[in-house]
């Protein structure tokens, strides 16, 4: 069954050029033109995934991915024309899994958006569980709790999560977290690493449990008990 990409760009020259080239890759696309329009889409239609334009009217961008955020996890690439780093920042902040400046090519419009679905779905293989300390990651339900408590994840910020519990005690450095979580050079000054490692910690850690993703300064971080 093909993907349902809901995009969501008041530039009808844009939108029409996602919604033809998307569906002459296979996927099925739903546009919408407005913020309030595409909260709709996604309520009544669920996609597997959408793109996302910052400046919209009634309801911009960043409102639209904080609420579609706080209903659920499906992959979100930011579309916009700020560039610079704070503005990415302020994007992944608002629940953004992937960003993208215009004007940008298509192909690696794809490739993102490829990557994002892929790392959404289970790969069909048999789950498996990793642990540290009272934390648990379930790989094939795409679940974490740390004790009882059930954590909710965005599709990036579990992959981050299952890097580290890959490899516990085992220090990644910057590079190796590029590599192996965004698979392309997101920019030597942008820090959107600590931007997610500061999610984690959030959503992780409590008043009254123990840190456990640590930073190694000047190198990059681990996951060990203090």
């Amino acid at each position: 069954m093909a993907d349902k990409i809901l995009v969501v760009e008041d530039d009808e020259g844009i939108a029409g050029t996602l919604y033809r080239g998307l569906t002459f890759e296979g996927y099925k696309v739903n546009t919408t033109y407005d913020g309030v329009a595409g909260l709709a889409s996604a309520r009544d239609d669920p996609p597997d995934l959408v793109i996302l334009d910052w400046m919209l009217p009634g309801l911009d961008g960043l409102e639209v991915c904080r609420r579609l955020r706080s209903a659920g996890s499906t992959p979100i690439l930011m579309l916009t024309a700020k560039d610079a780093v704070a503005d990415r920042v302020q994007g992944l902040d608002a629940g953004a899994d992937d960003y993208l400046v215009k004007p940008f090519a298509f192909d690696e419009l794809l490739a993102r958006l490829r990557a994002l679905l892929r790392r959404a779905k289970p790969s069909g293989e048999v789950g498996e569980t990793l642990k540290f300390a009272d934390l648990v990651l379930d790989t094939g339900a795409r679940e974490v709790r740390r004790g009882n408590r059930k954590i909710e994840l965005t599709a990036k910020e579990f992959d981050l999560l299952e890097l580290f519990m890959r490899h516990p005690r085992q220090v990644l450095t910057r590079e190796v977290i590029f590599d192996r979580i965004w698979g392309y050079d997101f920019g030597g000054e942008s820090n959107i690493i600590e931007v997610y490692v500061r999610y984690l910690r959030q959503k992780t850690e409590t008043e009254t449990e123990p840190r456990l993703l640590q930073t190694v300064r000047g190198y990059g971080y681990v996951l060990r008990e203090e």
